[in-house]
């Protein structure tokens, strides 16, 4: 009795060592397509963001007050030079989408440049020249830049709640 148990046991010790784990070449490459990100703000992934072309797109068929939920990719173009508590994206053509952060709970790092993630609102505004002239003393523009600033402008814009910046 005590050698079939121990026969039994041995057998069963053997078979579960002998656990091979085989990954596929699809689950390999998969791992390898991951993009390192680094997150501020409201945790979000990269799944479903639209291109900016598909987003302008988007801001093309808006009025002014219109506000959509989205998510997007982009490249930055600028950051708020004096706290990061702002960024210009560049949409692909002449169209920039001015960045702020929901309930000013987060901001970007002065240096962050490349591509993002953004989750969030998106909405269609026009902004007053008193707002175009602090933006620009924001971006460290010079005063001749800021004087010649005079007629509001419809603009795109978004409210973050999660931002991935590719590192």
């Amino acid at each position: 009795m005590k050698k079939i148990l121990f026969l039994t046991i041995l057998s069963l010790a053997f078979v579960a060592c002998k656990n091979e784990v085989k990954i596929s070449d699809n689950e390999v490459n998969e791992s390898e397509q991951e993009i390192a990100y680094a997150s501020y703000g409201m945790e979000i992934n990269d799944a479903d963001a639209l291109t900016a072309e598909r987003m302008i797109e988007h801001y093309k068929g808006m009025e002014v007050g219109d506000t959509i939920n989205a998510k997007m990719k982009g490249k930055i173009m600028e950051v708020c030079s004096k706290k990061g508590c702002w960024m210009k994206l560049d949409m692909g053509t002449d169209e920039t989408v001015r960045v702020t952060f929901k309930d000013y709970g987060f901001f970007m790092p002065l240096d962050s440049d490349g591509e993002v993630v953004i989750n969030g609102k998106a909405f269609v505004s026009e902004t007053s020249v008193e707002d175009l002239k602090h933006y620009a003393e924001d971006a460290g523009k010079s005063e001749e830049e800021i004087a010649a600033i005079n007629t509001p402008e419809k603009t795109y814009g978004f409210v973050a709640d999660g931002v991935l910046l590719k590192e």
